[in-house]
């Protein structure tokens, strides 16, 4: 505490010191005056003065309570405008995150592509060479719709893949390299030969896609 602030305070202390001086000394302060050979004056003087802080007091009080049921309406009105602003912020920057298939949603958005999916995986585990290809042919064309959704332009999967920028999908490589495997099954028929393992890799790349952007 600085030297200013000390004396602001002493001042304080000293004010309130002297008012209660004068509070406790009032009524002996009276008393002596009437006592004395102007009691007749100051008698009325000092009625008048009681009677006014009366007055003045019994003003403040009737003022009092309805101020006092003003700002009881105004803090109760305050509360309620926030909490009504907290469920907008609520509403506005809560993150909430659906899962992209549930049990008894209709056959359309991500829970009809994970429902697809779920044909990929039958087809990739079956013992017929020819359903591991209709697996990759299917995940493709799931990538296609997943592009489309993702606001992707082009004539098919390839024309698709080439406006999509790098930072925008961490996979994008992976769907690159599941796609042209794709076009060689298109391509070269029954004379690609591909084996189940490799054929669970590249259905395992555009998974990774599909999870990227939680369409499974």
């Amino acid at each position: 505490m600085d030297k200013k602030e000390k004396a602001a305070v002493e001042i304080e202390i000293g004010g309130l010191i002297v008012l209660a001086v004068i509070v406790l000394l009032w009524p002996a302060l009276i008393g002596t005056l009437k006592a004395s050979p102007y009691g007749d004056y100051i008698g009325p003087i000092t009625d008048a003065i009681v009677g006014g802080l009366r007055s003045t007091l019994g003003f403040l009080t009737g003022l009092s309570i309805p101020l006092s049921l003003f700002f009881v309406i105004v803090i109760v009105y305050c509360v309620e405008q926030l909490k009504v602003i907290r469920d907008k912020e609520k509403l506005i920057y809560d993150t909430k995150t659906e899962p992209a298939y549930e049990t008894g949603l209709p056959e359309s958005g991500d829970a009809a592509l994970s429902r697809r999916w779920v044909k990929v995986q039958e087809h990739i585990a079956s013992a017929n060479p020819n359903d591991w290809k209709q697996a990759i042919i299917d995940a493709d064309i799931m990538l296609e719709d997943v592009l489309t959704k993702m606001g992707y332009q082009g004539d098919g999967v390839g024309e698709k893949l080439q406006r999509v920028e790098q930072g925008d999908m961490k996979h994008l490589q992976d769907a690159w390299e599941a796609h042209k495997v794709r076009n060689r099954i298109a391509h070269d028929g029954s004379s690609y030969d591909l084996n189940q393992v490799d054929a669970q890799q590249v259905v395992n790349l555009y998974k990774k896609v599909f999870e990227e952007f939680f369409f499974i």
